[in-house]
């Protein structure tokens, strides 16, 4: 699905372009003020469009505090001295740290507002942020009729100039493409221009009918302020925006400031040792699943790994450096084993290299642990009691399935973790619409086996919720590789059921939803997976990598199997993530818990900002957090950054794009986080 952005145009202005004078990157402006106290919050002035509402969820992402003054608010405050600084305890206070405008001037050149803004910028030397604008004298560049472009930039390719490498943008390997997802739709809109003295370019562009390159972002430095100026369309979805946001978070902020951002991606693989049923292109549904139409037994043939299939997964992950989380039925296993003559070479191979993977709890046969499920009809429903009220799957099956997988685990050496689960078809959790409640018996089950962390369904729950008082979910994104296909004309098959309309001869259900669009044509099923399904999904899945969401994603054994398609997605997004990011931001793998914890870290730190509970600021090299006690606190800061200890000080954070970060805390006997920049 492609976002369309608006096209912006200054009353008066033609539509031609301009280029570039490279520059040594400007330093900050002296402050007028010695030594004053800048609070680390942003300003964000909104005019409702797209590129200031990227910064902003840019802004929120990674946990920064922002206030937002609302242009269409009559009601808004008035921008004047008083509310952008004031005095605390003798010291002068800057209270904004940056400031996100929606163009250069949304208050109106020589304006009463926009005067006290410049004032204060340059007071305080304090960062602004242009979010869309277009190319002009007033923001540094010459206009487009000089060897510079004005229109649609889909599919262009941008570059990461030197300047924009020694500085904010030093976390990305060198050129990144404008999205270019319909011929149909203009997704990018932008200005390729000529800096003028006191620019510098940070990404450039070739000048698309003339010579050489022109800016399309870069800092200007004039009249003692400085701005970062941004001549191309967006909105927080697509990924030119994506693989700069950090950097324009980084410039805004000069480098410190509270909040962090990583680049996850994760994998379950679910169904390990069990087998999955198989998608029937006949009847475009699965037989014996209970929402097959007709009924009828399963009677194909199984898709199940096999022990070459586990020995590609051990090979694919040591050539990758990438980490994939075995979810595994211990009990299916079993069953396998007697059905097939007491021997069970896959099971062998998988344990043969356990220490290789990240193995998590997914029950030992599958059971459906919420109520108990009428089949007779399509949809199935919950069955009663006699008195009405719903029959639920009892707190010991669902103990037995936690334990006995659980057991089974380490009486065969797997490096298991008891505080992750996922369960069958994540039951047990509220299932839509028949089940609009978990089971009241999950959750002290939960509590009874340890477990801290169980997976739910992105697609219908994606956030972090408790199950009971020791549980909270972890959301995982269901990946667009179906359970019950092992080869790719299936998957093509299956997928065309879902995604064309029903002259085309698919199931319809694409018509009118709000969260897909039909294919305009069936794909063929001999190249459709290819050429189709893996670029679509690898973008998608890219897509939550850029967006600093740790959330993991899943797929089934099914698809380690028979053709692997799992591989060729896999393969797409490290390769293109390896071609956009340099080596100091490498993609973040984390296992079930950590991934729990840190949605549980930002929900405490979010609810600690809306209370107006954190207090954040920076005097000269010294930056001083306090936060209600047991909430962690998320801060970037430069290499070379110190935590103050009641006694001395230890080194500050990872390292991570190029800087240092954490979710830190005040040292023993300390009210306060305190920190020393280099």
């Amino acid at each position: 699905m492609s976002h369309r952005v608006q096209r912006w145009r200054a009353a008066g202005v033609t539509a031609t372009a301009a280029g570039m004078i490279t520059l040594g990157l400007a330093a900050p402006g002296a402050s007028a003020v010695t030594d004053p106290r800048i609070d680390l919050r942003v300003l964000v002035v909104d005019d409702g469009a797209g590129p200031v509402g990227a910064v902003t969820a840019q802004l929120k992402s990674e946990g920064v505090p922002y206030t937002t003054v609302d242009l269409a608010d009559s009601g808004r405050p008035t921008i004047d001295a008083g509310f952008l600084s004031d005095t605390v305890g003798g010291r002068a206070r800057a209270k904004f740290q940056g400031v996100v405008l929606p163009n250069e001037a949304p208050f109106g050149a020589g304006s009463a507002e926009q005067t006290a803004l410049e004032a204060y910028e340059k007071t305080y030397a304090i960062p602004q942020l242009d979010a869309y604008t277009w190319a002009h004298p007033e923001v540094g560049l010459d206009y487009t009729d000089n060897n510079g472009y004005a229109g649609t930039l889909d599919g262009h390719t941008a570059t990461v100039s030197t300047a924009g490498k020694a500085g904010p943008f030093g976390y990305l390997r060198g050129d990144f493409s404008f999205e270019d997802n319909s011929p149909s739709v203009d997704e990018s809109y932008g200005f390729v221009a000529q800096p003028r003295a006191g620019y510098t370019s940070y990404v450039d562009t070739p000048v698309p009918g003339g010579t050489g390159t022109g800016s399309l972002l870069g800092e200007y430095a004039h009249d003692g302020r400085r701005e970062l100026v941004v001549t191309f369309a967006y909105n927080q979805y697509q990924q030119q925006f994506r693989v700069l946001a950090r950097g324009m978070v980084e410039w805004l902020t000069q480098g410190v400031h509270l909040g962090q951002a990583r680049n996850y991606f994760a994998v379950h693989v679910d169904d390990v040792f069990a087998s999955d049923a198989r998608w029937d292109t006949e009847r475009n549904c699965t037989p014996g699943d209970i929402d097959c139409a007709g009924g009828g037994d399963d009677t194909g043939t199984p898709i199940r790994m096999t022990p070459a299939d586990a020995q590609y997964a051990a090979q694919w992950e040591q050539s990758h450096g990438f980490t994939l989380d075995m979810v595994f039925n211990a009990g299916a296993g079993e069953e396998w084993k007697s059905d097939n003559g007491g021997t069970d070479p896959l099971a062998d191979q998988l344990l043969s290299d356990k220490a290789k993977y990240r193995w998590v709890n997914h029950t030992y046969t599958h059971l459906f642990l919420g109520c108990v499920q009428d089949t007779s009809t399509v949809p199935w429903s919950c069955e009663k009691n006699a008195d009405g009220s719903t029959k639920w799957v009892s707190r010991s099956d669902i103990s037995g399935q936690v334990s006995d997988n659980y057991d089974w685990a380490l009486t065969h050496g797997l490096p298991v973790d008891r505080t992750e689960l996922v369960t069958g078809e994540h039951s047990g959790l509220k299932t839509l619409p028949q089940q609009p409640q978990d089971n009241p018996n999950l959750a002290p089950a939960l509590a009874a086996n340890g477990v801290k962390w169980t997976a739910s369904d992105n697609s219908r729950e994606s956030e972090q919720r408790s199950v009971g008082n020791s549980t909270l979910t972890v959301p995982r994104y269901p990946m667009n590789l179906y359970y019950n296909t092992g080869t790719k004309a299936e998957m093509a098959d299956e997928y065309n059921w879902i995604y064309t309309s029903k002259a085309d001869g698919g199931s319809g259900v694409c018509e009118g939803s709000a969260t897909s669009t039909c294919l305009s044509q069936p794909l063929d099923t001999a190249t459709g997976f290819t050429d189709y399904i893996v670029p679509t999904e690898a973008r998608t899945d890219l897509g939550h990598v850029l967006g600093n969401d740790p959330r993991p994603h899943y797929v089934h054994q099914s698809n380690l199997a028979e053709d692997r398609n799992l591989y060729p997605v896999l393969d797409r997004v490290l390769a293109d993530y390896q071609g956009l990011f340099a080596d100091n931001t490498p993609i973040v793998d984390l296992r079930q818990s950590a991934i729990g914890a840190e949605l549980q870290n930002r929900t405490k730190w979010q609810t600690a900002l809306d209370a107006g509970k954190v207090t954040a600021y920076r005097i000269g090299k010294t930056v001083t957090v306090t936060a209600p006690s047991g909430t962690h606190i998320p801060v970037t800061a430069p290499e070379g950054t110190s935590q103050q200890q009641l006694l001395g000080t230890t080194a500050f954070g990872t390292a991570y794009a190029g800087a240092r970060s954490s979710w830190a805390a005040p040292g023993a006997l300390q009210s306060a986080l305190t920190l020393k920049l280099p």
